[in-house]
């Protein structure tokens, strides 16, 4: 770990940058929102359908809205850019105060989805893939580790202040630190750390985001990558709000998977740093066929296996792939297109992410609900992460690169 130590050293006002805009998007995650669902369908009256439908249909126009506002990084200054993104945020926390209907609900939910989940952290990650070359695994790293601290402080954080504050008055608290003291402290380190402009940009190829999707759209290697990129969001998203029914199948108690959470978080947050070490020893492209293989035997463990251990060790197989994706990932784009677009390669990664994560909790729901059991629900899932490890190992490789 000791070229982290140096590395925080010598480039702290960038890396705080990368760390802090992954880390406040977390208000936009599931793990965050789903603290206040009670709450809110509570004082709106909504069912859990209801309330489920409005919060995907927001995360599906959030994701279509990425594909758009995501590639702005590439042609918009670091500092006006990431000022529209915290005062958006703030927007979304505003909106969520004022809710007292579905409507201005969505609206809240969207603005969440798109400044938290989605623009926030693209930022984070597109500025360190930027700005770090040799060091670009351990930078994305350190950025990547704000969702795994997220994971273990933002949950708690939420149930405090809703004790303290209430719900709405919450998302109020959110939108004024969002102004009085996020945007801010962005705004020092973007200067502190000379993020404006990054060395390797070139307005020219920056100018056509559609040029650059056109490229790696009409990449077949990136379609044989895109159901491995696409697994680990659908089957955690799709487990994680079907949990209930997970627990239920197997006998677990729901303290139990609670604890199991914390590990999951920590396990994570390592993950995320070894692979930073591999991708700058190895490069990202001769890690990529391996990422999935945890993902696909925890699925095995879970549809197979019954027992308390096999929930302890999904968690942790589970948290190993989702470590191991923003250095494996962040670094692949880079290597294969370059820099000067990255943004827009990214944002439309991205959208089809948040897709993911849209779709995954209606198709697990349709299958419970038609009688599919775990076992073999699970077991699909399992097949269909390792036709995707496999597909992705016949993808990108060593010296075949259009960038």
């Amino acid at each position: 770990m000791t070229g982290y130590l140096r590395l925080l050293r010598e480039r702290w006002p960038a890396l705080a940058f990368g760390f802090l805009a992954v880390f406040w998007g977390n208000f936009g995650q599931t793990f965050f929102v789903g603290v206040f669902s009670a709450s809110i369908q509570e004082s709106l009256g909504l069912g859990a359908g209801r309330y489920g439908a409005v919060y995907s249909l927001a995360t599906l126009a959030s994701a279509v809205t990425v594909v758009w506002a995501g590639s702005l990084i590439d042609r918009v200054s670091l500092r006006r850019y990431t000022t529209v993104l915290c005062l958006g945020l703030a927007l979304a926390g505003i909106l969520m105060w004022q809710a007292s209907g579905v409507i201005v609900l969505a609206l809240g939910f969207y603005c969440l989805r798109l400044f938290g989940q989605a623009l926030l952290p693209h930022t984070g990650m597109t500025t360190m893939a930027r700005c770090f070359d040799d060091h670009r695994g351990k930078s994305l790293s350190i950025a990547g580790s704000g969702v795994p601290v997220g994971e273990i402080v933002m949950p708690l954080l939420g149930v405090a202040l809703i004790a303290w504050l209430g719900w709405q008055q919450t998302f109020l608290f959110i939108a004024l630190f969002m102004i009085l003291f996020a945007l801010p402290v962005m705004r020092l380190l973007i200067r502190i750390a000379s993020l404006h402009v990054p060395q390797t940009r070139d307005e020219s190829q920056a100018a056509a985001p559609g040029r650059a999707r056109r490229v790696m759209l009409t990449d077949y290697r990136y379609w044989l990558a895109l159901p491995g990129l696409m697994a680990p969001p659908f089957i955690v998203t799709g487990i994680f709000i079907h949990q209930d029914f997970v627990i239920a199948s197997k006998g677990w108690t729901p303290a139990w998977f609670a604890l199991c959470f914390v590990v999951y978080g920590t396990v994570h947050w390592l993950a995320s740093l070894a692979s930073g070490l591999l991708v700058d020893r190895y490069s990202a492209i001769r890690l990529l066929p391996f990422y999935l293989l945890p993902m696909a035997l925890g699925l095995l463990v879970l549809s197979l296996l019954s027992g308390q251990w096999v929930a302890l060790l999904l968690m942790i197989l589970l948290a190993l792939t989702i470590g191991s994706i923003p250095p494996i990932t962040g670094s692949l784009w880079p290597e294969v297109y370059g820099v000067e677009n990255l943004g827009t390669i990214r944002s439309l990664n991205m959208a089809i992410m948040v897709f993911a994560t849209s779709l995954s909790p209606i198709v697990y729901g349709y299958c419970i609900d038609y009688g599919v059991g775990p076992g073999a629900l699970f077991l699909f899932s399992a097949l269909y992460v390792l036709i995707a490890a496999v597909l992705i190992s016949q993808s990108y490789t060593r010296g075949n690169s259009q960038a």
